[in-house]
């Protein structure tokens, strides 16, 4: 039986983005552990038939005594359970994971990098460590398959150096269209929504200021989501408040019925700095939701301007306003949207055809080790 470990900062995560994968190697037969924060969700992964072995990383920032003392405690790890095949989740876990590997002589290596965060946000202005990450990733990556969830970061990789053949572009982590299923939107005022994690890099603020310009609408303004004080760019419960109190928006925390929370929203806005491909978009054009997004990496992959929704550059909280003001004022235009959004959600981003398009993955390196097919 191959055994495949999973390496994700937080358990909340992995359930959110990964739980599928676990489900499905269990049921072809793999032995699935995963390291991880042991966290309220750890309950989630176990029920699949899955093991946690509780894992600590830091979030924040990338101090090379920190994440050198990390592989180490991983590498322990790694020599004891002696897994066919490692799967790490995120540029964190990617370093972490790359080094205790090399150390443990693990050969089964997937690096799925799901966008560069903070440190890649601003383009011109590189930070040292930015460019430490630019100069080793490469080494790290040697000997691994890494997945990318669009061509910008493909391209970025290439650019440090990582080969093209080592590359996989697999649209992000899936979306279960059968869940996430339009439902009819009850009456009453429009309602525009931005379901992330509460970041200043998710454009929290330009939304907040669009739609204290937007008051004359009619419509409400929501924020959905939870406050990450483990990242670097969170927004302090405080200031949600300050906001609600203001009456600007509304802010619901965080939420488990995606599905009906999506579906009260007449428009979904994402304006981020930088995505690999963000999930909370799939889930709203699954819903059949028109969305408002920024053109950049990742966004861009997910919603086509004039097509699935409307593009805006980021930063811009005036052009923002713009795009939002004039798809309250067309009920014609967000239903077009929304309808083309849930095709794409059902032809490209399935979770069928991400797992399937990952397990090949698996098996490249997997039958080379024990010359089974997956």
């Amino acid at each position: 039986m191959p055994k495949l470990i999973f390496l994700v900062s937080e358990d909340w995560y992995f359930v959110s983005h990964r739980l599928h994968l676990a489900t499905r190697a269990i049921a072809e037969g793999f032995e699935v552990k995963v390291c991880t924060r042991q966290g309220e969700q750890a309950h989630r992964i176990t029920s699949v038939g899955a093991t946690v072995i509780p894992f600590t990383q830091e979030r924040r920032g990338l101090n090379p005594f920190s994440l050198l003392r990390e592989a180490w405690n991983l590498s322990k790890i790694y020599r004891r359970e002696k897994p066919d095949l490692v799967h790490h989740v995120a540029l964190r876990s990617v370093v972490v994971g790359e080094i205790a590997a090399w150390i443990a002589c693990i050969g089964g290596r997937v690096s799925a990098i799901t966008g560069f965060g903070h440190l890649f946000t601003d383009q011109a202005r590189p930070t040292m460590a930015r460019r430490i990450v630019e100069w080793v990733l490469p080494l790290l990556l040697l000997r691994s398959l890494v997945i990318v969830q669009n061509q910008d970061d493909a391209a970025t990789l290439k650019a440090m150096g990582v080969k093209a053949d080592q590359i996989r572009i697999i649209a992000g982590s899936g979306v279960d269209t059968m869940h996430f299923a339009p439902l009819p939107r009850a009456p009453g005022s429009p309602l525009v929504m931005l379901a992330s994690r509460m970041l200043w890099d998710k454009g929290v603020g330009e939304f907040v200021d669009a739609a204290r310009q937007l008051t004359d609408t009619g419509a409400r303004f929501v924020l959905v989501g939870r406050v990450d004080d483990g990242n670097p760019s969170y927004i302090s419960e405080q200031q949600l408040r300050d906001w609600v109190n203001e009456g600007i928006v509304e802010w619901w925390g965080q939420r488990s019925d995606m599905v009906s929370c999506l579906n009260e929203a007449d428009i979904i806005c994402l304006p981020s700095y930088r995505e690999g491909l963000p999930k909370s978009l799939l889930e709203a054009m699954s819903c059949g939701k028109p969305c408002i997004t920024t053109n950049v990496t990742g966004c861009r992959d997910a919603v086509r301007d004039q097509d699935n929704g409307l593009l805006v550059p980021a930063r811009d909280a005036a052009e923002l306003r713009t795009a939002v003001k004039k798809m309250l004022a067309d009920p014609a235009m967000r239903e077009r949207m929304g309808t083309r959004g849930r095709q794409r959600a059902l032809e490209e981003f399935g979770l069928q055809r991400i797992s399937n398009l990952t397990f090949d993955v698996y098996s490249q390196l997997i039958s080379k080790r024990h010359n089974i097919r997956v």
